[in-house]
Formats: C-alpha cells, sequence, structure tokens
C-alpha cells in the first residue's frame, strides 16, 4: 500500500488576497507573512483595494504615489467646511486646519495602518471635529470606522497639477523670508509633472534624463494584461514617436503602466496617442482567448511589475 503524503495541501489565496510568499503590497520589500500578514503585523487589516468606490479613484491613487505636487477641493456629504486633497502638506502632515477652519488633507504621509482610505476617513472626522488651526495626525490604527469615500460626495475631483509646493502658502497673505525659503527648498525636488486632458489618470513627468507617462488605470488586473498582451503583439502600445511601454507600477489594487518619452516630448504631443489608445485598449479588453504570440507577451509584462503599495 503507497503511502498516504504527509505534506498539507495549501490553498491558493482567493481573488484580492495576498498570499503569505508573496511580496507584500505595503511596498517593503518583504514578503506578506513576515510583514503585514504577520501575527501582531504592521497592519493585520489589510486592504487591497482600499480607494474602490472613490470619485477619481484612479487620479487619487496616482496623487498618492506618482505626482509631486497637486490639490483637489472635496465635497462632504455632511457640513459646509472647505476640505482640500493634497498630494503632500509641510512636513507630510495628515491633515491640518488652516486659520479659516478650512482642511487640509495629505496624501503622502508617514503612516501606513493597512487602509489608507479609512486613515483619511479618520484623519478627516478630527478635523472636523475641531476648528482649532493647526496639524491634526494619527499616531496609531484608527480601528473600525468610514473611510474618505463615506464621507464625502461622489463627484469626480478637480485636480489642479502644481508646478511646485506654493499651495502650502496660498491662504497666508503675509509671508516671510523662512517661509520662501522653505518653499524654495522643497520646490527643489519637485519633478514637472502634467495631466493629460484626454484620458483620466495619466501624468506626463520629467525626471531629467528621460520624459515618462504613468497611467493609473481601473481595470482589474488580469484583464488588462491581457489587453496589454495583444496591444502590445500587435506593435499598437506606443504613444509617442520614439516611446517605450516599459512595465508597470502596482498600486492599492490597481496597474500603472508606464512608458519612456525621448527627452524632449512633453506632454501636450500625448494627448492624441493616448486616447487612441484607450480606444484600442477597450477594444483589446473584449478579446478572447490569447494566441502563442499574445501569451508570451504577457508573461514578459507580468514580470515587468513593481509593486509601490
Amino acid at each position: 500500500m503507497a503511502k498516504k503524503s504527509r505534506k498539507t495541501a495549501q490553498s491558493a489565496p482567493a481573488a484580492g488576497e495576498v498570499g503569505p510568499r508573496q511580496p507584500c503590497p505595503c511596498g517593503s520589500g518583504k514578503r506578506y507573512k513576515a510583514c503585514h500578514g504577520a501575527a501582531g503585523g504592521a497592519a493585520p487589516t489589510f486592504v487591497a483595494r482600499p480607494f474602490k468606490g472613490m470619485p477619481s479613484e484612479c487620479d487619487v491613487i496616482a496623487l498618492r504615489e506618482l505626482v509631486p505636487a497637486a490639490t483637489a477641493p472635496l465635497t462632504l456629504k455632511e457640513g459646509d467646511r472647505t476640505v482640500r486633497l493634497a498630494t503632500l502638506l509641510p512636513g507630510a502632515a495628515p491633515a491640518m486646519v488652516r486659520d479659516s477652519g478650512d482642511i487640509w488633507l495629505g496624501l503622502q504621509v508617514q503612516h501606513s495602518y493597512g487602509n489608507p482610505a479609512r486613515d483619511l476617513g479618520a484623519v478627516l472626522e478630527a478635523a472636523l471635529a475641531t476648528e482649532e488651526p493647526g496639524i491634526v495626525g494619527l499616531m496609531s490604527a484608527p480601528g473600525d470606522g468610514p473611510s474618505i469615500q463615506d464621507l464625502i460626495s461622489d463627484t469626480s475631483l478637480d485636480i489642479t497639477v502644481h508646478d511646485g509646493f506654493e499651495y502650502w502658502i496660498d491662504d497666508i497673505p503675509e509671508r516671510d523670508a523662512s517661509m520662501e525659503a522653505a518653499l524654495e527648498q522643497a520646490n527643489g525636488g519637485v519633478m514637472p509633472t502634467s495631466r493629460l486632458t484626454s484620458v483620466e489618470a495619466a501624468y506626463w513627468t520629467n525626471v531629467g534624463t528621460k520624459e515618462h507617462l504613468r497611467w493609473v488605470m481601473p481595470h482589474p488586473e488580469d484583464e488588462l494584461l491581457d489587453a496589454l498582451a495583444r496591444l502590445h503583439a500587435a506593435g499598437k502600445d506606443s504613444v509617442a514617436e520614439g516611446s517605450r511601454f516599459v512595465g508597470m507600477f502596482r498600486a492599492h489594487g490597481l496597474l500603472a503602466p508606464v512608458w519612456d518619452l525621448p527627452v524632449g516630448t512633453g506632454a501636450e504631443v500625448l494627448e492624441e496617442p493616448a486616447a487612441r489608445f484607450a480606444a484600442d485598449l477597450e477594444k483589446a479588453l473584449q478579446g478572447g482567448d490569447l494566441s502563442a504570440e499574445e501569451r508570451s507577451a504577457r508573461a514578459g509584462l507580468a514580470n515587468r511589475q513593481v509593486t509601490i503599495r
């Protein structure tokens, strides 16, 4: 009689979950079981797609992970306080209550408790509870409660991309030399960035040695990879003359394809080809089984993903 195997079968992670040996989606570089998946780990309630259902979800992810300086007004479901969402606030503050009583919320912060949308919701609630000017922080996991998308209206965000962080002091009529010096220092690290107008959540940036187009897309990962593979195999994955599709970021449950662009391309020239690519992508998303060439292209694309959150 053959011996029964003592090896215990391990079930594969369900859709949207992270396997224990996979990279932790928080971007730490550790395996999930040694990071957010560990007993007593950094965030026991990791949410794979925290901003799902939020207006302009793809843009919010881009502002949190890819865009240096941008702002957008938020409209509350209840109350009439003015709320402004920003990529980054001074000192990477989670939120600030201004002298006027206005509330500023920061997306790029130091803390990470597993669900940034809940973190934002908790910070907003804390800011709404006071009119005392100053920084509103988040020093520990907020626990259960509303996420940011539960507290704001469902209208699309009106996003403004800035050349620098002048918005930090745009409500201060009298500025002293120390403010200007701090602003100049912060602006020194800002890479020129523009948001395309012909498509959603696509951002051109100039990093000096080259330019990039980084485009956060709302489609499920497997379906998007299939579609991108079809376009790559058909030679239809270019967004400008001399552009090269180089891979993807994975952030907050969505993929952000990235193209390298020749220096001097600029953002304006990308508008028409980006719109054309979006139309081709919608058709490619409706395709059936992949051909051998497309399967090979898909395998190559899957190996060019970097998880940043």
